[in-house]
């Protein structure tokens, strides 16, 4: 048999196996009267592609000749299938072990959440390219060490390793998690430098950055500048703006994507009911949920669902909110039980509250957020024996409360805060600054809202307790080191207490200053004493 007869068969067999019709292959395999190397390998790809890894081990030990393609073709088999004990037995013997196959191990751990471990490879390897530094950002960035993927990305700069899109995605995307605007904007202005276009993939990170971040303005301009936007694009900006609290401009930008010719999609559905939701825009809401099928053909998952009932809670159109999650054709999960016992706390039905946080428990004992919420309501109504008996509910079934803590960024450097924070070095500075402007603040007409106080303590005390909230020791910074002219802005982690909102929107009113604060719901613009969110969140 000639050469091009062998090439013949070799292609058929892959053909075969890139169609799923492995039997096929194999039977020509088996029939072949010339099995070189790349027939073999060709099989054992074919394998790997149809996720038969068992198979295609028997067949890799069996070939009489391997190759590099061979070897890495079996090394991304178990890669792939995250059985990381084998790939790693089966790179330790490699004779082939270029960067190829380094960056293969390196994402595989990474992927499987093994930090550590592709950490470890990292170190080892003779020689990075720019798709080993990116998958190890991204590694870091998707496994939570957000700082450490930001450290990793300033370190391959000072090492001279060269950027490319992927690791500014994972970098930009990291950004936004930690909310480092300042350092997105230094990417941003390097990616420029670097003559990279802001077409989908970049730019579609950079919009997310900027929306998480806080800067709608800018990430409004970039999008206007971009070439080729697609459905995350305007995914992206409907969601942003929804979650800055300008839910009739997410709807605006909802209805030009339409007229652009795009199909939305169940993510822009999503974003456009939870831009209804933020606002108040019951009959809008109800709208597109109900002509979500009919129209754009998006069958409702439970995130739909949850923005519904999350609507409906928030208008205090409770019974409707509950008809809807009885007739929903899946069972409600602890999500939407949860956004139900918050409405119902806002609106102090405590019957109702009770229901949902049964269910909830049920599905999630430790729930730790649902306790507080069901607190919340029970020390609203001065029912301190329930308060006490969630206490003690908590404490058998081990459940601790998620501390809150706020950060704001300042020249690079984040300041993080807890409530009565006692660590800051400058803690002595930052409370006589908020004594005395919460004096100010009552002169104006501030007045604490201290049934958001889990304890049964006097006034005083209370009042004592709110003015230290994380989120009021971030802003009083920012306010103390922030130049005037300057936006500041402040991270927390859980949800902003009732009266620190309040008290928020008075601080902005008498420092003449534009605060935006994101919790872990949304975003709140406070400028001369409101809010964007309306007090609707």
């Amino acid at each position: 048999m000639n050469l091009r007869d062998v090439v013949s068969w070799n292609t058929i067999i892959t053909g075969y196996a890139q169609n799923g019709k492995i039997d096929e292959a194999r039977q020509l395999f088996d029939e072949s009267p010339v099995q070189d190397v790349f027939t073999w390998t060709a099989m054992v790809s074919g394998y790997i592609q149809n996720r038969m890894v068992e198979e295609a081990r028997g067949l890799f030990d069996q070939m009489p000749e391997r190759n590099e393609v061979s070897w890495n073709a079996m090394l991304a088999g178990y890669v792939q299938g995250e059985r990381m004990e084998m790939a790693k037995e089966l790179f330790d013997v490699m004779p082939y072990s270029n960067v190829s196959t380094w960056n293969t191990m390196i994402t595989g751990y990474a992927q499987c959440g093994k930090i550590s471990e592709a950490k470890n490879l990292f170190d080892k390897m003779p020689k990075r390219d720019p798709v080993s530094w990116a998958a190890m950002i991204a590694g870091y960035s998707q496994s939570g060490h957000s700082y450490e993927a930001l450290r990793l990305f300033v370190l391959m700069e000072r090492e001279g390793g060269r950027l490319n899109r992927s690791s500014f995605s994972s970098a930009l995307s990291t950004c936004a998690d930690v909310v480092a605007l300042e350092l997105g904007k230094q990417l941003h202005g390097r990616l420029v430098k670097g003559g990279y276009e802001t077409g989908c993939f970049v730019g579609n990170a950079l919009l997310l950055m900027y929306c998480k971040c806080g800067s709608i303005e800018e990430a409004n301009h970039l999008f206007e500048e971009m070439t080729g936007k697609d459905i995350v694009s305007w995914n992206t900006m409907i969601a942003g703006y929804s979650r800055h609290g300008f839910g009739k401009e997410a709807l605006r930008f909802f209805e030009s994507m339409k007229r652009e010719g795009l199909k939305p999609d169940d993510a822009t559905l999503v974003a456009v009911l939870s831009a209804c939701s933020h606002t108040g825009l019951v009959e809008k809401g109800r709208k597109y949920f109900y002509m979500m099928t009919q129209d754009y053909g998006v069958t409702p998952n439970s995130q739909h669902y949850a923005c519904m009932v999350d609507l409906l809670g928030r208008a205090g159109l409770l019974d409707e909110a509950h008809d809807l999650m009885k007739n929903m054709p899946f069972e409600p999960d602890a999500a939407i039980w949860g956004t139900l016992l918050g409405a119902s706390r806002v609106h102090g039905n405590t019957e109702l509250a009770e229901t949902a946080a049964d269910k909830i428990f049920a599905m999630e004992p430790e729930n730790s957020g649902m306790y507080v919420l069901l607190s919340n309501l029970y020390a609203s109504s001065g029912r301190w024996g329930d308060v006490g008996k969630l206490r003690v509910r908590m404490r058998d079934k081990g459940v601790k409360k998620v501390p809150g803590y706020s950060w704001i960024e300042i020249q690079n450097k984040t300041h993080t805060f807890s409530v009565g924070d006692e660590f800051h070095p400058e803690k002595d500075e930052i409370y006589a600054f908020l004594e005395d402007l919460d004096l100010r603040m009552k002169k104006a007409g501030y007045v604490s809202k201290t049934s958001v106080v889990l304890h049964d303590v006097e006034e005083e005390e209370k009042e004592r307790m709110v003015r230290y909230h994380s989120e009021r020791l971030a802003v009083a910074y920012g306010l103390m080191h922030v130049s005037s002219g300057r936006t500041i802005r402040v991270i927390k982690n859980l949800r902003v207490c009732e009266d620190c909102h309040n008290a928020i929107k008075y601080m902005a009113k008498i420092t003449g200053r534009l605060i935006i604060l994101r919790d872990n719901n949304r975003f709140h613009h406070f400028k001369d004493g409101s809010c964007t969110c309306g007090d609707y969140w």
